[in-house]
């Protein structure tokens, strides 16, 4: 069993503090819990509440967040709190008892939605499905994360699956059109959510391609440009791409020549209309919001 690590992590609202697990803590969407009694569904809410300063616990797919009231500051605490969640996760208890106490299925909608790629449908929803973005180029990826990708991949015309908080980006090989088969895999994907089955169980690495082969990315905490490239790229620029099934990772910035490196997923990788995208949207905003500190936008996976 593997073991759960627990990290800490400031938000702008300095009341609420974020506790990132590495391991998947829920099948998908969120719980917010207001007291102690909303939380009898989760035991971890539960011991959190008896902590006199906890006023909200939110929990998610790979993070606590938790509100604290007036009475003291995080920085008195938050180390015993880090220990106390990771210790309570250790020793087998679950985050929330997700067990259905009705064999009635969730009502779930699933829209099929044509993207600017043609090789790339877009599945929107009305559950949510994943905090943290991941996409996977194969099976062999899927197999280790996501039960969810990995029997969408068993379509044989599945070529990449792109998972988001509320919609799923497949990009198809071109043997068929999509008129021939979308209607079966949104039913799929329908069928699937609505009985309650595993979205993600593990959050792959972060990686990057470079020359064909995979290169792990460490966590860092961003600052300077860097942090301000990421904090546009998620202002303005991810929710009207995510519109389109695809999105854009920020990867880093070379001070020097003043380069900014991306990733384009989903319905953004491999379309034709990415390279004006790059130059005329994003490159553009930069520029104009960043002035003197950027050269160029690039996409490290073309």
């Amino acid at each position: 069993m593997k073991n759960t690590e627990i990290k800490i992590q400031e938000t702008t609202n300095n009341t609420i503090l974020k506790f990132n697990s590495n391991q998947i803590l829920i099948n998908g969407g969120s719980y917010e819990f207001n007291n102690i009694d909303e939380a009898k569904n989760s035991p971890l809410a539960q011991q959190l509440f008896y902590l006199p300063f906890v006023k909200k616990v939110f929990i998610t797919a790979n993070f606590i967040a938790i509100q604290r009231y007036d009475i003291l500051e995080w920085l008195d605490v938050q180390e015993e709190v880090r220990e106390q969640i990771e210790t309570f996760l250790n020793d087998g208890n679950p985050a929330v008892n997700e067990q259905k106490t009705s064999t009635k299925k969730e009502a779930i909608e699933v829209y099929a939605e044509v993207t600017p790629n043609p090789a790339v449908m877009k599945f929107g929803t009305n559950k949510a499905l994943t905090q943290t973005d991941v996409e996977f180029k194969n099976i062999d990826e899927a197999n280790a994360s996501s039960p969810l990708a990995q029997a969408i991949f068993n379509f044989p015309f599945v070529k990449e699956v792109f998972i988001s908080d509320n919609y799923i980006s497949v990009t198809k090989y071109d043997m068929v059109d999509w008129n021939e088969v979308y209607g079966e895999l949104r039913t799929f994907i329908r069928e699937y959510l609505a009985d309650g089955k595993t979205i993600i169980k593990e959050l792959p690495k972060q990686e990057t391609v470079a020359e064909g082969a995979k290169e792990a990315i460490p966590e860092v905490e961003l600052e300077g440009v860097s942090a301000q490239i990421a904090d546009i790229l998620d202002e303005y620029i991810k929710p009207a791409v995510a519109g389109d099934g695809g999105n854009i990772a920020f990867r880093s910035y070379d001070a020097e020549h003043k380069v900014v490196s991306v990733v384009l997923q989903g319905a953004c990788s491999g379309c034709p209309s990415s390279t004006a995208t790059l130059k005329n949207g994003i490159e553009s905003l930069l520029k104009e919001m960043l002035p003197n500190q950027i050269n160029e936008v690039v996409a490290i996976n073309g």
